[in-house]
């Protein structure tokens, strides 16, 4: 499976026309089928492919800085945009530590909706701080995913994998 991060607009289009007939689209958008089929081609000097609909969506957004259109077509296809962490992945960041944060911060998530539901109903606010706590649960997570991504981890793997080497293996039992 290919990662939405490493994909192009137009490689993301035209693995939505596998869903949807790329005649059906043109004719609910009013656009000529060729330039629908333009938009799934990568554009090249030569001429093919075309600015797509999510390549002027994203420079909007790098124009304005403005993440509420981002916001509005999550919500308008029932989804939630949560912005992803900056990247501060430095050498010998520990993955252990990091893996107890995500269960620590779960652990809090769930103690909190424990906690609201108690009385057999949430109220708005208990909604929101429901909602912070998914959400900075969700950063949290997507910043140890892109450090493992990075490579950090790896390293620290291997780092491990040495140091287990040279110690005798001990049971519980």
């Amino acid at each position: 499976m290919i990662s939405l991060l490493r994909m192009k607009s137009h490689e993301v289009l035209k693995k939505a026309f596998d869903k949807s007939s790329p005649k059906a689209i043109a004719a609910d958008l009013g656009v000529s089928l060729s330039l629908v089929y333009k938009w799934a081609q990568d554009q090249s000097e030569a001429g093919s492919g075309s600015r797509n609909p999510l390549d002027r969506v994203l420079e909007i957004h790098n124009h304005t800085q403005d993440h509420t259109l981002l916001e509005w077509l999550c919500e308008q296809t029932d989804g939630y945009f949560v912005r992803n962490p900056a990247s501060h992945c430095e050498q010998g960041y520990e993955v252990l530590p990091a893996t107890n944060e995500i269960v620590g911060q779960f652990s809090g998530l769930l103690a909190r909706i424990s906690q609201a539901a108690l009385d057999n109903s949430i109220t708005t606010d208990e909604a929101e701080e429901i909602r912070f706590c998914w959400d900075k649960l969700k950063s949290f997570a997507e910043g140890f995913v892109r450090c493992c991504e990075e490579g950090d981890f790896e390293l620290m793997q291997q780092d491990q994998e040495e140091a287990d080497e040279e110690k005798p293996r001990t049971t519980l039992y």
